[in-house]
């Protein structure tokens, strides 16, 4: 199979689990937790160990760190724009009845995965098992964040396939973002490149930092997120050698 379907199936597969699995039958908060926290291991991995040396080697170290501040910035925007709900464990914010929950989670859900989308694409740039392991680590972000959109919107409409399709549609953006990302960042300039990689960087550490840690740890006792998240980064330590 060619490595860009492989990525696209990769990437559709955690909207489509999440959102199958919110019109059918919510999963535990403790799986769930351990999911989020193994892909903040995965996406803090991948940032420290393969993108900002990669962004470096292929700029210079002052690019590789505007990139990730960029890329930081960009995500604090959005989050302040956009009516964000964090979709890890389906939490409204304080004021807004279910219905618009429903609808701002997926707003912010659309915006968030177009730069995901585009971080998959960026980390074909030095080759496509990088892009690979950041399109898992996305993926498994995703799966909650489906629950937690078609869950809300089935609760309201009780059209189970309608509520799974409109979910489901959260994919687009990040599809959108992975192909434009690939097939044009032969034609961009190297330093932009360079910003672009450390910009994903720090996309993904944001990510992780504002919303998977806090959400995957802060409720459990008994120290098994910590596990998963040391798991998902000795993943990426592994998988580096193959």
């Amino acid at each position: 199979m060619h490595p860009v379907t492989t990525i696209t199936l990769i990437a559709i597969s955690g909207p489509l689990i999440g959102s199958l699995i919110g019109v059918v039958k919510k999963p535990s908060n403790r799986f769930m937790y351990n999911m989020l926290a193994f892909a903040a291991g995965v996406m803090l991995a991948v940032s420290f160990l393969e993108l900002i040396p990669e962004s470096i080697e292929l700029s210079s170290i002052w690019i590789a760190v505007l990139g990730i501040i960029l890329g930081a910035a960009v995500m604090y925007v959005v989050d302040k724009i956009i009516p964000h709900i964090h979709p890890s464990m389906c939490s409204k914010e304080e004021g807004h009845n279910i219905r618009r929950t429903a609808y701002y989670l997926l707003i912010g859900i659309f915006i968030h995965n177009f730069p995901e989308g585009l971080a998959m694409g960026l980390g074909s740039v030095t080759e496509m098992k990088l892009s690979m392991l950041i399109a898992v680590a996305i993926a498994i972000h995703d799966i909650p964040e489906g629950v937690c959109t078609s869950a809300p919107y089935y609760y309201i409409t009780k059209k189970r396939l309608k509520s799974f399709l409109v979910s489901f549609s959260t994919a687009i953006p990040t599809l959108l973002g992975f192909f434009l990302a690939y097939y044009f960042y032969p034609l961009i300039p190297m330093t932009m490149v360079g910003i672009m990689i450390g910009a994903t960087a720090g996309l993904m550490i944001y990510i992780s930092s504002d919303e998977l840690i806090p959400t995957s740890c802060c409720k459990l006792t008994d120290h098994s997120t910590i596990f998963s998240l040391i798991f998902g980064v000795i993943s990426v330590v592994l998988l580096g050698f193959l």
